[in-house]
């Protein structure tokens, strides 16, 4: 089995978006990881935010931030891919925590 590792995945859904578009982006995010064998700590619904230049002739977007437990390897590349194709997705950025980060946050527990 391989070793559990903490990620933190932003996503920014077009401000055009229907009411409740990032809820659902989010919902199917977790239906993912789960299914690669990891699981969604926290969602940080940010709400919507002015750009500080102008995206795809857009200029605000609905922001959220993820922390979730994924296994090693490429267990996330189907999610990424999804997000990728997504047209209500302006961005996503899918981080690696290191070790210790993971740690102080509380995502890891004492084995890291």
């Amino acid at each position: 089995m391989l070793a559990m590792r903490a990620y933190e995945l932003m996503v920014i859904i077009d401000g055009d978006a229907e009411e409740g578009v990032a809820e659902s982006f989010r919902d199917k995010i977790t239906e993912a990881v789960a299914a690669a064998g990891g699981e969604v700590k926290s969602t940080d619904m940010w709400g919507r935010r002015r750009f500080a230049y102008e995206i795809n002739h857009k200029w605000e977007g609905t922001y959220f931030v993820m922390e979730l437990l994924g296994p090693g390897g490429n267990a996330l590349d189907e999610m990424e891919r999804s997000l990728r194709l997504a047209d209500d997705v302006v961005r996503h950025k899918l981080l690696r925590l290191p070790d210790n980060e993971a740690a102080r946050r509380g995502l890891l527990g004492a084995s890291a």
